[in-house]
């Protein structure tokens, strides 16, 4: 039996570190549980490719969480134990077609709009970031509040004021269309494709899918604002920042525990079973897994009606992804010498390319022509590589967790990604650099291979090799997200909170659930605790 405490968090991704760093800011006592080796989830920086280079292992890149509410809540504390972040103010990223055009987007906006080539898409384009701009604060407020709360009412309301009904008629809209059909309404020319198409990966979409129309603007907006911050010495320093801040808050953190079972006492969650340990839960237990694992795993199954164990288990999982890392002897001879100053580029034709790569993936098929995402950091932070050295962190989002065949019909699949397989798409990937950078195999140093079965095997929210904690398609975001019939992070159950990537607002490096979650406890009891004595500070 371990000693009581106001919170217990399960699962220590950025979600649920924003969680226990802001119930402890408030004065709730804190336990957070991993049962990996160290915090983190999908957050980690390490050697592995030669000594001298540092690779963010996973993810890398924090412009939503630098523009996000959690941020807002924790920049100040972070900063005190030792968060800093490396930005550009110039060029942001790049999309390099097959043929060699090159699209740029700069922080400027209007730098961005001069190298459209109609001045129509130059108006439209700043048109609509100043729509969105008018309409950020109700916007802001649905992707960090509650579904289905008075509060999300408000801000769609907000809305309503800002257009009248024709403007809420139009954001409904750009939720209902894909990223490459408002591309071809809005535009003629090709660049804002070709520039944001491939950012859909980023938030689980392909170019197909709906409320890309909606997601286009705001990416870029996003990057406009915020840039492409990188955590200076690496990803993990964003770790040790959050280790100081909550070890200087009293939160207790166990690595290496693995939580069994959610504890219910008279119907409502009062801690959880790790390692056949009690940890107690005063207040509220908060789960950062997926819906299939909250309802089919960690509840008893007396806990939740049928219903909804069954709509968790057809809780649907996305593409799988891929991480290669490259230590380079020196930065790469790109053909557009302007690439050399991008941190973060886009090998993709735009929705074209990357709509029949995603196809090829979600057949079970190795894409003949994936989009390579290329981040080159050490532009931002030269600290990562030894002193004329370089390295590429190459993110693959296009990918089958079981590859049933080659679309290009060249690598053999049978064995899964296991033996040469990884290699062999490897390969493919790094010819698809080399044609724009032919200087890179003889730069070349040494290649680290992250498969999708790697990725599950390090976070098992990753189900399928999909990092994004489950498909982000219309049906399973926003009102929901997880599940149509538990679309809020406060479950059916008293004192249980389902948080992380598979809840709302949905994947991202922004820390969303997990400041609704505990904004939501901190604020005001919770109707399932009023009436009961605590034992520890008053919210």
């Amino acid at each position: 039996m371990m000693g009581d405490v106001d919170a217990v968090v399960v699962g220590s991704g950025i979600n649920g570190l924003v969680a226990a760093a802001e119930l402890a800011l408030a004065g709730w006592s804190v336990t957070l549980l991993e049962r990996n080796r160290d915090i983190g989830g999908f957050i980690a920086t390490e050697q592995r490719t030669l000594p001298g280079y540092l690779h963010d292992t996973y993810s890398s890149w924090h412009p939503l969480f630098v523009s996000g509410p959690a941020y807002a809540a924790l920049a100040e504390p972070l900063r005190r134990h030792g968060l800093v972040y490396r930005n550009t103010e110039e060029w942001l990223t790049a999309s390099v077609a097959d043929d060699g055009r090159v699209s740029l987007a700069h922080r400027d906006p209007a730098r961005t709009a001069e190298g459209f080539a109609h001045e129509a898409d130059r108006d439209a384009y700043l048109a609509a970031l100043r729509r969105l701009q008018r309409n950020l604060g109700p916007i802001g407020g649905l992707l960090s509040s509650e579904p289905r709360s008075p509060a999300f009412v408000r801000y769609a309301t907000g809305l309503l004021r800002n257009g009248g009904r024709a403007g809420l008629e139009g954001w409904l809209r750009s939720v209902a269309t894909s990223g490459r059909g408002y591309a071809r309404a809005e535009f003629r020319g090709p660049e804002v494709d070709h520039l944001f198409a491939p950012w859909l990966l980023h938030a689980g979409l392909s170019p197909d899918h709906a409320s890309g129309g909606f997601m286009m603007p705001l990416l870029a907006a996003t990057l406009h604002g915020a840039g492409l911050p990188v955590v200076a010495g690496g990803a993990g320093r964003f770790l040790d920042a959050f280790r100081s801040l909550l070890g200087s808050l009293g939160v207790q953190v166990e690595t290496g525990t693995h939580v069994e079972r959610i504890l219910l006492e008279r119907g409502r969650a009062t801690g959880v079973v790790a390692g056949g340990r009690v940890h107690r839960a005063r207040r509220a237990v908060l789960a950062g897994v997926t819906p299939t694992a909250l309802y089919g795993e960690l509840l008893p199954r007396e806990a939740v009606d049928q219903e909804l164990r069954t709509e968790a288990a057809h809780f649907r999982y996305g593409r799988a992804a891929m991480q290669l890392h490259v230590a380079l002897s020196g930065p790469l001879g790109w053909r557009d010498a302007r690439l050399r100053e991008i941190p973060l580029i886009h090998l993709s034709d735009g929705s074209g390319s990357t709509g029949i790569a995603c196809a090829e993936a979600e057949a079970g098929l190795l894409p003949r022509r994936p989009t390579v995402v290329v981040g080159q950091q050490y532009l931002l932070d030269a600290g990562r590589v030894p002193e004329g050295a370089a390295a590429l962190w190459l993110q693959l989002q296009e990918v089958p967790f079981l590859p049933l065949g080659d679309a290009a019909g060249e690598l053999e699949t049978a064995g899964g990604w296991e033996g040469e397989l990884a290699r062999g798409y490897a390969d493919r990937v790094l010819d698809r650099i080399a044609a724009h950078a032919p200087d890179l195999q003889d730069k070349v140093l040494a290649v680290d291979i992250v498969t999708p079965a790697q990725l599950l095997a390090h976070n098992p929210n990753a189900q399928r090799g999909d990092p994004y904690g489950g498909s982000a398609e219309l049906d399973q975001s926003y009102l929901w997200r997880p599940l149509p019939r538990s679309g809020r992070h406060a479950t059916r159950v008293p004192g249980l909170w389902h948080l992380g990537a598979s809840t709302h607002p949905g994947p991202g490096l922004g820390g969303g659930s997990g400041h609704i979650v505990a904004t939501a406890l901190t604020r005001r009891r919770p109707a399932s605790l009023r009436g009961l004595r605590s034992r520890g500070p008053t919210p």
